[in-house]
């Protein structure tokens, strides 16, 4: 009900109540902070360190990572090495100019890293490069 002055006696009231909208607002507020943080995906990789400075790119990139445990994401699709193999003929059909990137954690094995790089110049892809972290200057 709203204040009535008494000069429209038995007419209607034509305020809106916005109480019950903000509580449905701060609700919904609520649930978006509290679950925004558990959208995030991927593979926990470490990286190794170069002196390299990065590289400008023109188009976006395909990037492969490789977690300490041989997880294998295309993208931000994890895949088996069959499945992987599988997936970059299908792209190189697409696009054959598509730069290629590998991000692998310094602590995988050589050969598992060689392995991948075969796997990817074997499907036809010759714009092949390694995601690293820059070393920071100490002097």
């Amino acid at each position: 009900m709203g204040f009535n002055t008494g000069r429209n006696k038995g007419g209607l009231v034509a305020d809106i109540n916005v109480t019950p909208l903000v509580d449905v607002m701060l609700v919904l507020l609520i649930i978006f902070m509290v679950t925004a943080p558990m959208m995030t995906q991927g593979l926990d990789v470490d990286l190794p360190e170069t002196t390299a400075k990065s590289l400008r790119q023109k188009e976006d990139p395909v990037i492969i990572t490789l977690d300490k445990q041989g997880k294998i994401m295309l993208g931000k699709i994890e895949v088996s090495q069959a499945m992987f193999r599988q997936q970059l003929e299908k792209l190189h059909g697409t696009d054959t100019e598509k730069p290629i990137f590998l991000k692998a954690d310094k602590n995988v094995a050589y050969g598992i890293v060689a392995s991948l790089m075969a796997d990817i110049k074997d499907a036809g892809f010759d714009k092949l490069g390694m995601i690293t972290l820059a070393k920071e200057d100490r002097h």
